[in-house]
């Protein structure tokens, strides 16, 4: 009986990863108080960074959000850090909360026209180059204008939408009944075309993805640390534009080069192609959704194309935080598309909320890292060299900590410190501008190296897209690797030559 139950719990948890990974976990959670013990909070801190980092790297073997979790209640309780620096960490970040749980519900309620849009894109480019181009382009314009994870969350919703679309199909089942993506009913004859498919979607998803943060580094409203950095250096939407253009426009063309070549070369991972069949499949289901759209869906597009025209034009001007606006895009949707009943308002924050979650416990990982100091030694090395190596030193070394940890909170202790030394009249206000946009850009460029690396990648990465189209940790890292080279080298070489 007592083996038996024992059983249970072990069978319990982590629910049905791995046993290997299970045990991986319990003996992090093992390990923790006795390096704190032995070796100090300061090595266990850097310890619990990597911990937490393979989390996030077997996402596809167990959600982050538990084993991650775990963590970082173990954190709380040993003394790396403290309920009321996680709480602190989050309030601070209170605005990137309230962005993913109304921005992404929120384009839940646009996707009607977002299919519309994106699925003419992808049937009317039949070339693989130019289609990435467009996708990764046409997520940097948005954006500038948006945000990464808002963009994300339209890319995922528009991928999961041709999944779906082609997985009922191989499946045979009809595209408007319910479907638990289960590979088994994909007949066999239709499996390669799956596997293909998804290597497409894969490649798309990475270029659109990259393309949020080309764009992301451009305005100050791209990413959530670039109002942060635009509020400390007193710059307005125009005046960022212009400070960052110098690293941000090279890097870009670079990047969308890179997006060319990966494609025409098939290089890591890239170069798949839309089977015919699928295409097929997917022109005949616009062709039938043409069919069947009366005139209360065209007023459902209609109404959805008025209010991300307004989602753009509110964003662009910040009329509100984005998450506000989100809440507003929310009501103005719903509002005049009909969706009104309770129980259909809560699909839209499936996606978004467990990502929330995800992202707070993630908050108690930034927690240590600021209670232990662990990025001190290095922010105090870079500020003790000669001032023309500073600029260069400041890109890469917020480029490598973004890397591993998290932008926002990069960005936050740097440009603290270097407003610190404006005051302290250590550097002067030219100077500081310079360091600024080394650290603007730092964060949001060689950042694409890793998930954890951007918020919008950690999204994509555990979003219920990722599992269906074969997206882990590892592939995206390999994915990202030719954007990271080439992105990385080009903004180092702007800081040096141009800035």
């Amino acid at each position: 009986m007592t083996r038996t139950l024992s059983q249970a719990f072990l069978d319990n948890f982590l629910g049905h990863a791995a046993s290997w990974y299970k045990l991986t976990i319990v003996g992090f959670l093992i390990l923790n108080p006795i390096l704190f013990i032995a070796m100090g909070p300061v090595f266990t801190g850097w310890v619990l960074v990597g911990e937490f980092i393979f989390t996030l790297a077997m996402a596809l073997k167990c959600y982050p959000l538990q084993p991650g979790g775990l963590l970082a209640i173990e954190a709380v309780v040993i003394g790396l850090t403290s309920a009321e620096s996680v709480y602190h960490e989050a309030a601070k970040n209170f605005e990137v909360i309230m962005l993913l749980i109304f921005m992404i519900a929120g384009i839940f309620f646009l996707k009607d026209m977002l299919m519309y849009v994106f699925t003419k894109i992808l049937l009317g480019i039949r070339s693989k180059v130019l289609l990435s181009l467009t996708f990764s382009f046409s997520a940097a314009i948005l954006s500038a204008f948006l945000d990464a994870l808002t963009v994300t969350a339209v890319i995922i919703t528009v991928a999961s939408g041709f999944y779906g679309v082609y997985h009922k199909a191989a499946s045979g089942i009809p595209h408007d009944a319910e479907h638990d993506f289960d590979d088994e009913k994909v007949k066999v004859d239709h499996r390669e075309d799956l596997k293909a498919f998804r290597r497409f979607l894969r490649n798309l998803m990475m270029h659109a993805a990259v393309g949020t943060a080309l764009g992301g580094v451009t305005t100050m409203v791209g990413e959530p640390q670039n109002l942060l950095i635009a509020e400390q250096a007193g710059w307005d939407f125009i005046t960022f534009f212009l400070k960052m253009a110098p690293v941000s426009m090279p890097v870009l063309l670079a990047g969308l080069m890179t997006c060319v070549v990966v494609e025409k070369m098939k290089w890591f991972g890239y170069g798949g192609e839309l089977p015919e069949y699928v295409r097929n499949i997917l022109l005949a289901y616009e062709a039938e959704r043409e069919e069947e759209r009366g005139v209360a869906d065209k007023a459902i597009i209609i109404s959805q194309t008025m209010v991300a025209i307004f989602l753009v034009i509110a964003l662009a001007f910040h009329w509100a935080p984005v998450g506000l606006i989100g809440l507003a895009v929310i009501v103005l949707a719903t509002s005049f598309t009909g969706v009104i009943e309770e129980h259909r308002l809560g699909h839209a924050f499936t996606e978004a909320l467990p990502f929330t979650a995800l992202l707070v416990v993630f908050f108690a990982i930034v927690g240590v890292i600021h209670d232990q100091h662990l990025f001190s030694p290095i922010i105090n090395a870079v500020l003790s060299l000669d001032k023309e190596l500073q600029v260069p030193v400041f890109y890469l070394a917020n480029g490598i900590l973004s890397a591993i940890s998290d932008n926002v909170f990069v960005a936050t202790i740097y440009i603290n410190e270097v407003v610190d030394a404006l005051h302290a009249g250590t550097i002067d206000r030219e100077h500081f501008d310079m360091l600024t946009i080394a650290i603007n850009t730092g964060t949001n460029i060689p950042s694409v190296a890793t998930p954890n690396g951007q918020a919008a990648f950690l999204f994509l990465l555990t979003s219920a897209l990722a599992p269906l189209i074969r997206l882990s940790y590892m592939r995206m890292v390999i994915l990202a690797f030719p954007y990271t080279v080439v992105m990385t080298i080009t903004g180092l070489l702007a800081t040096i030559f141009i800035l």
